[in-house]
């Protein structure tokens, strides 16, 4: 890990049973930091063989499979169609458990603006400007997502190598900056509706997301 990053420590480790709308089913241990450095209360869960990775050394275990997961109430929680988060979300939890390894759950809501601004996003949207078109018109970055909570979560866990499930190349860049070592970077699914294609033709385009959409050159 970079040796400048900041000590995290973890605070509370619990078991939860999930349960998805769908019906699938899992466990996961779910975990709480001390020391994060943006104060927020973001959740790492382990999967698979992560759920009781606590009783065995981290040298003992493969690189896990790992994805960091921005907040997104209206996808998440809502299911909302105009992104992708939802699905993403799910695919995610079933293959990090089927592979070991753990979900962050980033609480950066609307690419780190907030749900309010990214509400007001959605509206510019309505008017014809993209998604970063529409962050950059609030007077905010396209996207001001930072992963130096992800890699001192992963410190805290005792993990230095990840697999990482991610289309966007910026998590993989700002985590090999933070110290992590990405071994191999592994895309997910494509969650393609008529409401969310703008928004996915624009991660393709603007930010060299690994989606392969039928409709962008």
């Amino acid at each position: 890990m970079d040796e400048t990053l900041p000590t995290a420590t973890i605070r509370t480790q619990v078991t939860v049973p999930l349960r998805f709308p769908d019906g699938y089913l899992t466990s996961a241990r779910v975990y709480t930091f001390h020391g994060l450095v943006d104060g927020r209360e973001h959740l790492a869960f382990g999967l698979g063989d992560r759920v009781t990775a606590g009783d065995r050394p981290a040298a003992d275990l493969p690189p896990p499979l790992v994805r960091p997961h921005s907040e997104c109430l209206t996808g998440d929680v809502f299911g909302s169609q105009r992104c992708d988060c939802g699905p993403q979300l799910r695919e995610a939890v079933e293959r990090i458990a089927e592979a070991g390894g753990y979900l962050l759950y980033l609480r950066q809501e609307g690419r780190g603006i907030g749900l309010y601004a990214k509400l007001d996003a959605y509206a510019l949207q309505d008017g014809g400007l993209d998604t970063y078109e529409a962050n950059e018109a609030l007077g905010r970055g396209a996207d001001e997502r930072d992963y130096t909570v992800a890699a001192q979560m992963l410190a805290a866990l005792g993990v230095t190598r990840v697999a990482l499930l991610s289309n966007n190349p910026d998590k993989a860049a700002q985590l090999d900056l933070l110290g992590v070592t990405v071994v191999d970077r592994v895309s997910t699914g494509v969650h393609l509706s008529p409401a969310n294609a703008h928004y996915l033709a624009a991660k393709v385009t603007r930010a060299d997301h690994a989606l392969d959409l039928p409709f962008v050159p």
